[in-house]
């Protein structure tokens, strides 16, 4: 693969080189920012969108009405060290002078690079234009300064691209050439190095723009748990960092609580033995689990990790705020303004599941029942994982050959789990909640009817396609409506047809012993665990 100068050799000859080679970076932690503007719910969320959409961390958000005093800010601010500092603000042309004050806070902390002391720290400016030369003066001696297009350049606009582009410019300007290696990294890529997340938002986004689908992404690590999602075309990314499953797998008691994480296990458990299990994996990351029951546990918490970081995103894939409302900016301090998620459950077609505990389970229809009691899909939706994350890689990938990287990511990266039919609805457990018939490709068909609280599964190849005519009761919808029937074509895969009849909302029993038995019926009904964990 090296020649004798040390550099890759390209284009191969015969079974020696390769004809391209691309790479990511997660380097130093991968990207750490700050962004700040003048509204927290209005500006400086569109900041934050752009920094997370680029591949970043979002150490801080800073913004005029943050509750914090000037100096507790400037003080955040000297304290993180980022690698680069966002700052929005204001429509363009607005008369006011907010954005200069949101700017003079980050002048007075005069920030230092995390990484390099002998460089200034990059600032990208990407708010109203009439203030270009103020922040100059403020600004332009003490860091980078880099000037962008406005973020917000209306209240009905957000235009993210632009400071995108420059974020991952300053990046392999800035933060890269400070990580061992880059300069002879940079010899042999053929691509600009990309920061993996941003990376895996990329091939998910290609993907699920060429099919025209709706797709949620997760990738759940030791530190953090990234969530992407493309719906109607508008793409957005968040990073729960103080979710993860080893590291700061505390976090994750600590933010759903004993009772929350408890429903999930079907077995009963002294709740100081499950403090310290939690904290033996804290302090010592790198373990797995050696038994069955070790195993149900840490699937446990990763659907309270997983169920929290989808809460996150859904908070923050929202519409955008101060559309069509006949208002100043300024107004926006004292007015509340509606917000909707974009992330409507029904119309979600395709849910992905990446990192180590939903990639590596020991049994796929662990990583489906992750996945469906965390997301609580709803509808008619697919469930894939990427075996061996490689998503971070065809995203590079589909800069270069866009449809290569579609190709490999249909045909070798993803690993298709099968397909969950679930009701959106609510009613008493025992009532009529589905009747169905599926018709295999062999022709023969079965039908059923499922009552709440009920599931189901019904295998199928993972390239095969089914025939479903779906017929809910009065209170449940499978995407056209309360009652009204649905026939469509579902794909199979390792686990099969799901049929999830348990309601949405989903509610566990409260009485303990009726919650374990009725957990047990369900991994029983999936074959989630083998017969042993009937003994626990």
């Amino acid at each position: 693969m090296i020649n004798d100068e040390g550099h890759i050799i390209r284009p191969a000859l015969g079974n020696i080189g390769c004809d391209l080679y691309i790479s990511t970076s997660s380097a130093g932690g991968g990207l750490q920012m700050m962004v700040a503007g003048v509204v927290r719910s209005m500006t400086a969320e569109s900041a934050e969108r752009a920094a997370l959409g680029a591949g970043s961390i979002v150490m801080d958000v800073i913004a005029l009405n943050d509750k914090r005093l000037p100096h507790e800010r400037i003080e955040r601010i000297q304290s993180l060290r980022p690698d680069m500092i966002l700052i929005a603000g204001e429509t363009d042309g607005a008369n006011t002078d907010k954005v200069i004050k949101i700017t003079e806070t980050i002048g007075a902390a005069d920030p230092k690079p995390r990484l390099g002391s002998n460089f200034k720290l990059p600032v990208i400016y990407a708010g109203n234009k009439i203030r270009r030369d103020e922040v100059k003066t403020i600004l332009e001696e003490k860091t980078d300064l880099n000037i962008v297009d406005n973020l917000r350049p209306t209240l009905e606009e957000e235009r993210l691209l632009p400071a995108r582009e420059k974020i991952h410019n300053l990046f392999l300007e800035h933060v890269m050439k400070q990580a061992p290696g880059y300069g002879k990294l940079m010899k042999w890529v053929d691509a600009d190095i990309m920061p993996t997340p941003a990376a895996v938002g990329a091939i998910l986004k290609r993907v699920a723009t060429e099919k025209n689908i709706n797709a949620v992404g997760v990738d759940i690590g030791g530190a953090t748990t990234d969530i992407f999602s493309l719906f109607e075309g508008e793409f957005n990314r968040t990073v729960s960092a103080n979710l993860g499953m080893s590291y700061s797998i505390s976090n994750v008691l600590a933010e759903s609580g004993l009772p929350n994480l408890i429903r999930w296990i079907p077995f009963g458990l002294d709740e100081r033995d499950l403090r310290n299990r939690i904290k033996n994996k804290m302090i010592r990351p790198t373990t797995i689990p050696q038994t069955l029951e070790e195993l149900i546990l840490e699937q446990a918490i990763a659907k309270e990790a997983l169920r929290l970081s989808f809460i996150h995103h859904k908070a923050f894939a929202t519409r955008l705020k101060g559309v069509q409302q006949q208002r100043t900016i300024s107004d926006s301090f004292d007015q509340d303004t509606d917000s909707q998620s974009t992330i409507e459950m029904l119309d979600l077609n395709l849910l992905v599941a990446s990192g180590g505990v939903l990639s590596h389970a020991p049994q796929p229809e662990q990583t489906a029942m992750m996945l469906i009691d965390a997301f609580l899909p709803e509808g008619i939706t697919q469930l894939a994982k990427d075996s061996i994350f490689m998503m971070p890689h065809l995203g590079v990938l589909s800069q270069i050959h866009p449809q290569a990287a579609t190709e490999v990511f249909e045909n070798d990266c993803l690993i298709y789990l099968g397909t969950c039919i679930a009701p959106r609805g609510i009613a008493k457990k025992g009532r009529k909640a589905l009747s169905f018939s599926i018709q295999k490709p062999d022709g023969k068909v079965e039908k059923d009817i499922l009552k709440v609280g009920e599931m189901k599964r019904i295998t199928l190849d993972i390239n095969s396609k089914a025939q479903l005519n779906l017929d809910p009761s009065s209170e449940f919808d499978v995407g056209q409506g309360k009652g009204v029937p649905l026939n469509v074509s579902v794909r199979g895969g390792s686990v099969g047809i799901i049929f999830d009849c348990r309601g949405r909302p989903l509610s566990l029993p409260k009485i303990s012993d009726e919650r374990i038995n009725q957990l047990k019926l369900w991994f029983r009904t999936l074959d989630v665990y083998p017969e042993e964990a009937e003994k626990i």
